[in-house]
């Protein structure tokens, strides 16, 4: 079993008084569904209801709550992609303090005029870069220039104590759980409702969960120290860092007792399974830790286990990508180049003859315009099972249909679909 002796005590109880006035205690609610589906007791610990609708607001209070007022008087900044800065423009707001946020270009519109929302007039938004690395880095000369305060979004010891302040509100509402999943990007809310889980419920079992496209952690501890991943898939753009925290990587070590990786369109399945079922609007990043789940369950049998749902700022326009996404995830849906035979009625003949009764064309383009007979479509079908996919290329193939998988290919796929 992991131990805390080596790692620096966090003030939890001091953190939560700070906070008390200003966060809300969110719930920690049993879900029936999740519950039957894994044959244990599944509850979520809902930071999507969060004030600002994520955990990230304990923390930059927690610390901005402790700077001197000469601090305060030049200004605070903060970088973030999103949630952190929400969290950060509330704070701002509420302790009437200068702030300057700055933002990957690509953060969704929703969370921008969110941020712009609990910030009012007292913060400022600065969109550079397109990963939260890059727009730190922005963020760290602009506060060294200016003479400002900066507010990390996870690699802090005040930043750690006030995320650990969701361990405790679980804690002092249900003892006794044998297994917490909670979502890792920098590392700051595992490593402090880790670190507060060690101390005061040594027997739970803790899971830190990435994507599988941004595993920062997982690298790290293979490396034995924080690396800088090169490429990393932001689309969990709530957890989607290069490099772990330096500080949290030295409680997270520690504190988990397994990482976990779950792939992106799993996340995606859990996104819409969690509002079809449960009307619960969660962000990729907040779903993160209730995926995991599936890896676990024969582990989890009969057991009492809560997953931190961290975050439910999704905005609406992504649903069609969280779709997409989910459906090649599962195998419903496949992408093909086909090139037709060149003789009347080779497409009506694919439709009749290999498309199977629930099979559906879902895309149909031909790839080049000006040459429609002999040039290649791109053909998208949406299947009903998974394994109606292993009939359509048998079907494919008796009536010697000349085509190309793309799904698999990763540079094709993204040039073309």
């Amino acid at each position: 079993m992991p131990s805390t002796t080596s790692l620096t005590p966090l003030s939890v109880d001091a953190a939560y008084e700070r906070l008390r006035k200003v966060v809300r205690k969110t719930p920690l609610e049993y879900n029936q569904r999740l519950s039957q589906r894994y044959r244990c007791h599944v509850y979520l610990k809902r930071e999507d209801l969060q004030v600002v609708r994520s955990y990230k607001i304990r923390g930059a209070y927690n610390m901005m709550a402790q700077l001197s007022p000469d601090l305060l008087a030049k200004g605070v900044v903060c970088a973030s992609a999103g949630n952190h800065a929400q969290g950060f423009a509330y704070a701002c707001h509420q302790m009437q303090v200068n702030g300057t946020i700055y933002m990957p270009v690509i953060t969704p519109k929703q969370k921008l005029q969110q941020v712009r929302n609990f910030g009012g007039d007292k913060v400022s938004v600065v969109l550079v870069g397109d990963t939260f690395d890059q727009c730190l880095k922005e963020a760290l000369q602009f506060t060294a220039e200016k003479g400002m305060t900066f507010v990390p979004p996870f690699d802090h010891q005040s930043i750690i104590e006030g995320q650990a302040t969701v361990g405790k509100e679980i804690l002092d509402e249900l003892p006794g759980i044998d297994w917490l999943f909670l979502p890792v990007g920098g590392g700051g809310l595992a490593a402090g409702t880790g670190f507060y889980f060690r101390t005061f419920s040594p027997q739970t079992k803790i899971i830190g969960v990435e994507p599988q496209g941004a595993p920062s952690l997982a690298l790290a501890l293979k490396a034995g120290e924080p690396v800088t991943l090169q490429q990393i898939d932001t689309f969990v753009d709530g957890a989607a860092v290069k490099r772990i925290g330096e500080v949290t990587f030295q409680y997270l070590k520690e504190v988990l007792d397994d990482v976990r990786l779950v792939h992106e369109g799993q996340v995606c399945s859990t996104i819409i399974r969690l509002y079809n079922e449960n009307a619960i609007v969660a962000e990729p990043a907040g779903a993160l830790a209730i995926t995991a789940l599936e890896a676990y369950k024969k582990e989890i049998e009969g057991k009492t286990v809560v997953c931190v749902v961290s975050g439910g700022n999704n905005d609406l326009d992504r649903m069609p990508e969280i779709r997409e996404r989910s459906l090649r995830y599962e195998g419903l849906k496949h992408y093909f180049l086909i090139r037709f035979a060149q003789r009347p009625g080779a497409l009506k003949e694919f439709v009749s003859n290999v498309l199977g009764p629930n099979d559906d064309i879902v895309r149909f383009e031909y790839m080049q315009k000006t040459n429609k007979e002999s040039g290649p479509a791109l053909v998208g079908i949406e299947l009903q099972a998974r394994e109606d996919y292993h009939q359509l290329l048998a079907r494919m193939k008796a009536y010697q249909i000349n085509f190309t998988t793309l799904n698999d290919d990763d540079e094709l796929f993204g040039y073309l679909v």
